[in-house]
Formats: structure tokens, C-alpha cells, sequence
């Protein structure tokens, strides 16, 4: 197989979500980019999903310290400081960016940017376009991308990263939608392609959460941290069949709405009677997962989350989405309660990154959720949408600054990436095959509660499947081989971790914990994995 095109820019950026778009945006003021996405910008990905809203801190009663103190301790003492304190600063500046380039979010009476309570949080401070908040950024900044000069190429999957004779990321060869190669060559590469709870069988992602980005860093040689910390979003819809795992947005809890399980107990109070219903999504997910294993949940494995007692009138303008998906359903929330259960969300761990998003591998950049370390071990709601503007604009600043590549591209590593296409023309199983044997494996074995026997069959399973020869019928396949291949690099790096930690911490729960711990106190870490090093840091503790 030969590359049919050749594509030059100073900065590749990977990823059309929130946080690829504005790292382009930013990186375009440097020099000429290139933008790939695996979909049609604005049609895939997470970011024109998400329904809650964005945080920021905007008002005098609220600030920027309590905003990093519930990062931290919602995150389990987890995250990097460092990188939490340019997300709570930034994020106002950020909403402001949005505010200027036409975003139109929910205002107040006075005409103040509208701010609703999320969990975790002590001030309402997440900012919101009615349950359609991740549609509003995307769509204005894509608006904005066009008055740049960045090329953009749709429907375009990268396959692996490519390094010039110096080790420096130089790139990357994709596939177009017919399979033919393209090798893009730039100064600096931004990775930006969002999560990997696809590899789950019930999950909130898009078909596009592959986890292709934490696998191309890996193959790469990057480091990666607590790949283990997979937030389970504690409600998702479960009836019918095939809206498994689809969102019911925490606005619903945010704006009154109520848990109750199949006894029309409010539960939550068993487990956080101060909080409740707003309790961090781990606590109110593992809720859940408890009551229905306890046997107090719904026929189909679930519990109720009701907003009936609310105004019609605040259902049909502050929760549209939900209002609208529901009755899809034949049910009509605003006189009978949804139905819910938690569902495979976000991945918390990723690439070891710097507050100026550089990785552990020169030349590669990164921002969004294929970053670990700004959430710890649980992400609080409305974090995420802030993360992909702070850190977007970071890459690209920081991206767009870097100097002229000096070494040429390594033909032998682009020949190595063309000769495992070419392989999989040889293959006899079906991609499909091992897609869905690895999902119900991840579900099954590496969910909400663990103990290392299920783990360490999950990771032999994994193995397994990452052993068998997927065959591409055509060339259009491609895609797909590549795709489930980096499925499996990425369930295993998450099993992996989650071996790794003995404690059990934010979203990550083991059974079988041989170390009892406090988030604050705990002598542990971050996970870390990479081709040269697997382990658990230690931190001090005072003692």
C-alpha cells in the first residue's frame, strides 16, 4: 500500500470536538492548520452532545478558590493542581470568548448569563443553553472556524501517529472515506479526540469514543495516567432496548428532579443526606448500581428519576432534550417519571500532559478528555465543556509557537503503519465480532465494582481478542479494523491501571481493596503506563 496524498501544515490537530475546534481556532493565528475529523465536524464526537453546561465562576458570591476546591475534592485529591487552577481562572475568560462569538446561553432577568447548580458544586456556577449546551459551543465554533484559514478534512480517521529521525511526533497517516492513505506532516500535532467508553456495552459516547487517541499515543510511545478512573454517569436511559445508555443530562437532578427507586423511596438519602440527588456522580452512580443489586430497583435494572412535580412550563424550557427524547419513547416526563440506570461516561485518565498541553513525546500536544489529570478520579458535571475551551486554546497557542520541525519524517515507521493495513486484507474475523465480545467483557468485568479475579480475566480476554486477525472486506473497512484494534489497546490500558491501584478512590472501586484510604491523605498517585514503564506513584503524606 502507497500514500496517495501528502498534506504539509506548521499544526495538525486531530479531533473536531470543543476542544480540537478551539485549539485550530488559536493555533491558526500561528501559522496554516489542519484540521482532521473521523466524522462530519459538528455531527460527532461528545461536545455537541452534552446537554448540562459549562462552568465558570461569574459570580461575586462564588470564586475562583472554592471553584479549584470542588475540582479536588470531587476528583478524590486526584488531579493535578497545576492543571485545575488554569481551569477554574480561565474558564470565565473562555464563557466570555463563547459570549462574544455569538453563543446564545440562558440568561437571567438582569441579562446576566443564567447559572444552574450541579453536583458537587457549593454556588450554582454552570452555565447553560437549556439542555443543549454542548450544540450551542460546537455550532459557534465552527462558525468562528470559518473566518480562519484552517483546512478542515471530514470523515477522515487517523490510524497512527508518525515521527520524524529525531523522535519527534512529524504527523500522522489516516484513511479518507474510500480507505486511501493520506500522511499528514506537521510541525506540531494536537490530539484532541476525545474518550473511549465505547469500549463499554451501554455508554453515553458517540459511535465515534473509540478510544483511538489513548492507543495512538500509546503505540506513539506516550505516557499515559489513571486509564482505571471511568466515570460511570449515573443516569442514562435503559428502556427501549436501543437507547441503552443514552443521556438523561444531570440538569434534570440540577433543576429539582428526584431519585427514587421501585419502593418510591428517595434513596439518596442513605447515601448522601446532605447533598442528596446533587451528590458527585460516583457516589450517586454507585447509589444506583447498589439499590438495583440490593433488589430495590425497577423490572428492567433501574430506578426512577422524577420531575414531576416540577412546572410544565420549567420541563418544556429548561429541558427540552430530555422532554423531547422521553416522549420519543412513549413516555412523557412531565407526568410520569424516567426510567435510569448508570452508563459507561467519561474516562478521567489519559495522556500525562503540562499545563501548556505538551505530552511526554516532543512534538505532540494534547487537550480534552484524551488528557488525564484535570479531573482526578471523578469529573464533576459541567467541568468537561469548560476543559475542552481552556485546554483547546492552551494546545493551540502552545502548539502554534512551536519552532519548524528540523528532522525528517521516518519513512520506516510510515512503511510499519502501511504494512499493517495491508495485513488486515489477510485476516479471517469479523471486527464486528470482537467489538461486541470486548464491550460485554468491559461491562461485565471492568464496571462500577471490581476485585482483581474479574480484572485479570478481563485483561486475558482482551489479550485475546487483540490476538485475533480482523479481516477488511474492502478498502473501506479499513476504518473499522483500525478502529476495533485500538478498542482493544485501550480496554486493556484501562484494566491495566485499574490493577494497578490497591485503594479504591473517586471512580475506581475495588471489592477486593487491599488498602483502606483517604482521597486527601492517600499515599498513592497516578497510575502511569507507557511502552517503557508500568506502576503507582507514591506521594508524601504529613504526617
Amino acid at each position: 500500500m502507497l500514500v496517495d496524498e501528502i498534506v504539509d501544515a506548521h499544526v495538525l490537530v486531530i479531533g473536531s470536538g470543543g476542544a480540537g475546534v478551539r485549539a485550530a481556532i488559536e493555533a491558526s493565528r500561528h501559522g496554516g492548520v489542519v484540521l482532521v475529523s473521523k466524522t462530519i465536524a459538528g455531527k460527532g464526537g461528545c461536545t455537541t452532545m452534552a446537554e448540562g453546561g459549562f462552568n465558570a465562576v461569574l459570580r461575586d458570591a462564588d470564586s475562583v478558590d472554592v471553584h479549584r476546591e470542588d475540582t479536588l475534592k470531587g476528583g478524590a485529591y486526584l488531579n493535578d493542581p497545576a492543571l485545575v487552577d488554569a481551569l477554574v481562572r480561565e474558564a470565565p475568560e473562555r464563557m466570555g470568548d463563547l459570549v462574544r462569538w455569538g453563543a446564545v446561553f440562558d440568561v437571567t432577568d438582569d441579562c446576566q448569563v443564567a447559572q444552574r447548580p450541579f453536583g458537587g458544586q457549593r454556588f450554582p456556577r454552570t452555565c447553560y443553553a437549556g439542555d443543549r449546551t454542548g450544540h450551542e459551543l460546537i455550532m459557534t465554533l465552527l462558525d468562528r472556524l470559518d473566518a480562519t484559514d484552517t483546512q478542515l478534512y471530514q470523515e477522515v480517521s487517523v490510524v497512527d501517529l508518525v515521527k520524524d529521525e529525531n523522535g519527534a511526533v512529524a504527523g500522522a497517516i489516516a484513511l479518507d472515506r474510500d480507505g486511501s492513505p493520506v500522511l499528514f506532516s506537521a510541525d506540531a500535532t494536537v490530539l484532541a479526540t476525545g474518550g473511549g467508553t465505547q469500549v463499554y456495552d451501554v455508554s453515553t459516547n458517540s459511535a465515534a469514543g473509540t478510544g483511538d487517541g489513548f492507543a495512538m499515543a500509546y503505540r506513539a510511545g506516550a505516557e499515559l495516567i489513571d486509564m482505571e478512573m471511568v466515570q460511570f454517569h449515573p443516569t442514562g436511559a435503559i428502556y427501549p432496548y436501543d437507547a441503552r445508555g443514552r443521556l438523561v443530562t444531570e440538569a434534570v437532578r440540577g433543576e429539582g428532579g428526584v431519585l427514587l427507586n421501585a419502593r418510591r423511596e428517595r434513596f439518596m438519602e442513605r447515601y448522601d443526606p446532605a447533598r442528596m440527588e446533587l451528590s458527585t456522580r460516583d457516589v450517586v452512580a454507585r447509589a444506583i448500581a447498589t439499590e438495583v443489586l440490593e433488589g430495590r430497583g425497577t423490572a428492567r435494572g433501574g430506578v426512577y428519576l422524577d420531575v414531576t412535580h416540577l412546572p410544565a412550563e420549567t420541563i418544556e424550557s429548561r429541558l427540552p432534550v430530555m422532554l423531547e427524547q422521553f416522549l420519543a419513547y412513549g413516555v412523557d416526563i412531565r407526568r410520569e417519571p424516567m426510567e435510569v440506570a448508570p452508563t459507561a461516561h467519561h474516562i478521567m485518565g489519559g495522556l500525562r500532559i503540562t499545563p501548556e498541553c505538551r505530552t511526554t513525546i516532543p512534538g505532540l500536544f494534547a487537550c480534552g478528555e484524551v488528557t488525564g489529570a484535570v479531573h482526578g478520579a471523578n469529573r464533576l458535571g459541567g467541568n468537561a465543556l469548560a476543559d475542552t475551551q481552556v485546554f483547546g486554546k492552551r494546545a493551540g497557542e502552545f502548539a502554534g509557537k512551536a519552532p519548524a520541525r528540523s528532522g525528517r519524517i521516518d519513512s520506516a515507521g510510515v512503511d510499519g503503519v502501511l504494512g499493517v493495513l495491508d495485513g488486515f486484507s489477510d485476516g479471517d474475523t469479523s471486527p464486528a465480532a470482537v467489538r461486541k465480545d470486548l464491550k460485554l467483557t468491559m461491562w461485565n468485568r471492568a464496571g462500577i465494582f471490581r476485585n482483581a479475579a474479574d480484572l485479570q480475566t478481563a485483561l486475558d480476554e482482551i489479550r485475546g481478542l487483540a490476538a485475533r486477525r480482523v479481516r477488511a472486506a474492502s478498502t473501506a473497512n479499513l476504518t473499522e479494523c483500525c478502529t476495533v484494534r485500538n478498542m482493544c489497546t485501550t480496554a486493556s490500558l484501562v484494566v491495566r491501571c485499574a490493577l494497578l491501584r490497591p485503594e479504591n478512590r473517586g471512580a475506581h472501586v475495588r471489592r477486593d481493596a487491599t488498602v483502606i484510604t483517604e482521597p486527601a491523605t492517600s499515599p498513592f498517585s497516578h497510575t502511569y503506563v507507557s511502552l517503557a514503564r508500568v506502576g503507582i506513584e507514591r506521594r508524601e503524606v504529613p504526617a
